[in-house]
């Protein structure tokens, strides 16, 4: 008999949101349940809010869709951010010289699976 899988996961690559200003709000839904975790990034006043949202969303629909999974009992398992590309960017400063700004980048990641019943 083939092992139903339990856990769905969703990623966005390449955010334009630093991943340590990311990580602020990803350490708030993790262990939650996904009705929960929903409405904690809805009502989070941060820029990364929406990004989240988007990921945990598309999380639970692959939960949904690919594997059957009742998104009722979901809860986010796994949920973490690491440090995607930066881009460089130079700006110019006094006596002709230059400094340069990092505009940084991150990958966020969502997995959701089935909570054990008790």
């Amino acid at each position: 008999m083939a092992e139903q899988k339990t856990s769905a996961k969703a990623t966005a690559k390449t955010v334009r949101i630093p991943a340590k200003k990311a990580r602020l709000v990803i350490d708030l839904i993790r262990n939650k349940p996904v009705a929960e975790a929903a409405a904690i990034l809805k009502f989070t006043p941060r820029a990364a809010s929406p990004v989240i949202e988007k990921v945990l969303m598309s999380a639970i629909a692959n939960a949904e869709n690919n594997f059957e999974l009742d998104p009722a009992k979901l809860v986010v398992s796994e949920a973490y951010v690491n440090e995607g590309p930066t881009m460089k960017r130079f700006r110019p400063r006094a006596k002709g010289s230059a400094s340069r700004i990092n505009k940084r980048t991150s990958h966020i990641t969502v997995v959701v699976e089935e909570a054990e019943e008790e």
